[in-house]
């Protein structure tokens, strides 16, 4: 864990950063990959050319969403509401991106250029979790909101915030979590004056070597 005397409270190292460049390959497959849409029901409004879709699942590459209605704003073009559009989803919202899952409530997602570019979700509480890929733990948090920054690779959670990478656990007001570094970053003055509260669990005691015969 390392401390920064100036605006940063608690740093909590997970495991080594994944390689830049295949989260840059990440992106440019998400982007090329074509965007699935399948729903139970669906409403258009003429006037407004908006539309709202029951059981909805969108899929593209390895993002998906699925929830119990989806609310798109209005059309610009001919791609379906996903050129730089913002979505709005509520009941039993799962969130899939490369590096992890979202579960919450209700979320409000910004398309850009058809690629999902930023999630809002909250609820009581939302959650996150990814696999870590050194220990194959499962890394999770959870808070009343929670931000999703997909070109930043950077989690952000506000209200109540948990995170956990299996072995340790940190609670603060406010808390991010770099995706791709797999760390967590509590600011100071992010926190409301409460203080960041990290819980380390120390790891089993070695056996000790049997004797030889």
């Amino acid at each position: 864990m390392a401390v920064s005397s100036h605006n940063l409270l608690a740093l909590v190292a997970l495991i080594a950063p994944l390689a830049q460049a295949n989260a840059a390959a990440a992106v440019v497959r998400e982007r090329q990959a074509p965007i699935l849409l399948d729903a139970q029901s669906t409403s258009i409004d003429l006037k407004t050319n908006s539309a709202v879709f029951s059981k909805i699942r969108i899929s593209q590459g390895a993002m998906s969403i699925t929830a119990d209605q989806g609310q798109a704003g209005q059309q610009r073009s001919a791609d379906l509401y996903f050129e730089n559009n913002v979505w709005n989803f509520r009941g039993n919202v799962k969130i899939t991106v490369e590096q992890g899952l979202l579960l919450s409530d209700d979320a409000q997602i910004t398309f850009v250029n058809s690629v999902l570019s930023k999630a809002i979700v909250n609820g009581k509480p939302a959650s996150f979790e990814q696999t870590v890929a050194k220990t194959g733990k499962l890394a999770k948090g959870n808070a009343e909101t929670i931000d999703y920054d997909a070109a930043k690779h950077l989690v952000r959670f506000s209200k109540n915030a948990y995170l956990s990478n299996g072995d340790n656990d940190i609670r603060g007001q406010s808390l991010k979590y770099d995706v791709l570094a797999q760390k967590v970053i509590a600011d100071a003055e992010e926190q409301n004056s409460q203080r960041v509260r990290i819980t380390i669990t120390p790891p089993p005691p070695k056996s000790p070597p049997k004797p030889n015969p």
